[in-house]
């Protein structure tokens, strides 16, 4: 998979967990870019499998994300 990033493009904006946020925020600093690259990164790696699998990959998404708040 390839991206491009580019610059200033357009937002978009949504709420998250602090916990996520904090995750988030680690990966950036670990990997040297800014929080807003590393989430483009992972939404634009989130389409691409989106691309692939089609509704599948909501649903393995969806069913982990209820799995994991039942625990």
């Amino acid at each position: 998979m390839f991206c491009l990033m580019e610059t200033k493009g357009e937002q978009i904006g949504f709420r998250l967990s602090a916990s996520l946020k904090r995750e988030l925020q680690d990966v950036a600093v670990r990997e040297g870019r800014t929080l807003s690259q590393v989430c483009e990164m992972f939404v634009a790696g989130g389409l691409e499998m989106y691309r692939r699998e089609g509704a599948k990959y909501i649903q393995r998404l969806l069913g982990r994300q209820k799995k994991e708040s039942s625990e």
